[in-house]
């Protein structure tokens, strides 16, 4: 039970760990495959994303992001 513990946390602790669903954005794709590099890419663009609305909510002096902040 221990070591189920252990390699589900250094699972959450990897850096470089993408936020975006691989099997949900493959599935999302109706008439194209999905090349390797497209998730890592896609990642970049999803984490800036996120990065730009939390700037606009903190600078409107909120702490919850809305989707107006996109």
């Amino acid at each position: 039970m221990a070591a189920r513990k252990k390699k589900k946390a250094a699972r959450r602790g990897k850096s470089g760990d993408l936020i975006i669903s691989k099997t949900r954005t493959k599935n999302a794709v109706k008439k194209c495959n999905v090349g390797g590099e497209f998730y890592g890419a896609l990642d970049k663009v999803v984490r800036e994303l996120i990065k730009g609305a939390e700037a606009r909510a903190v600078g409107n002096k909120r702490k919850t992001l809305k989707a107006v902040d996109l």
